[in-house]
């Protein structure tokens, strides 16, 4: 949300699109999208009305707009801060894998959720979570950072794009199966991608 419409609320209206939001997450986590509605979310927030959720949110499409930006804001968090300690972009490729796993075993409900939002393809009136995810999850970003390896002479000499694409991909697939329900070992997951990718971007000796 803008920084100007945050401030203009008291902490007291903060504080309650806070707990709406978390209880949203929580909902479409456990019961999905298609069951999730203002009364569900009203029972788990414990408020009196879906009235007060009306208060706050015009409708479904900005709820879950916050909902969405809130979770990717989280996911930049972790990912930004993991890649920031690192000195080397090969460093910063490896932060950036772990990081994705690390999000998943930390925050299980959030990443369903927004699961949930995008498959329901709410693109049109989400359009918050749009410009995060372009800087979170996208391929443009990982490009990026995989040309700028590449000039250092950190990285093999290979299309950044394709390569990106091949890493996202990969990223995704354990996501999809970790969503559904699937039993994997994400430490391992993570080691195991964090070692294939560092080995296929090295140099030719």
């Amino acid at each position: 949300m803008p920084k100007e419409e945050q401030a203009n609320r008291t902490f007291t209206q903060n504080a309650r699109r806070t707990q709406i939001i978390q209880a949203a997450i929580e909902t479409l986590a456990e019961i999905g999208y298609q069951k999730t509605s203002f009364n569900q979310i009203s029972k788990r927030a414990n408020l009196r009305s879906t009235g007060m959720i009306s208060y706050h949110f015009s409708g479904k499409p900005e709820l879950y707009s916050e909902v969405a930006a809130t979770v990717l804001a989280m996911a930049e968090e972790t990912t930004g801060s993991r890649m920031e300690r690192e000195e080397t972009f090969r460093g910063r490729l490896r932060a950036y894998i772990e990081a994705n796993f690390e999000f998943l075993a930390r925050y299980p409900a959030h990443t369903q959720a927004l699961a949930q939002i995008l498959m329901m393809d709410c693109g049109r009136d989400i359009t918050r979570s749009q410009t995060l995810a372009r800087s979170v999850l996208s391929v443009e970003r990982l490009s990026l950072l995989l040309e700028q390896g590449r000039s250092a002479g950190e990285f093999g000499a290979f299309d950044a794009l394709t390569m990106a694409l091949a890493i996202r991909g990969a990223l995704d697939g354990v996501l999809r199966r970790y969503l559904k329900n699937v039993d994997l070992d994400l430490e391992r997951c993570a080691a195991e991608l964090t070692a294939a990718f560092d080995q296929c971007t090295r140099p030719r000796q």
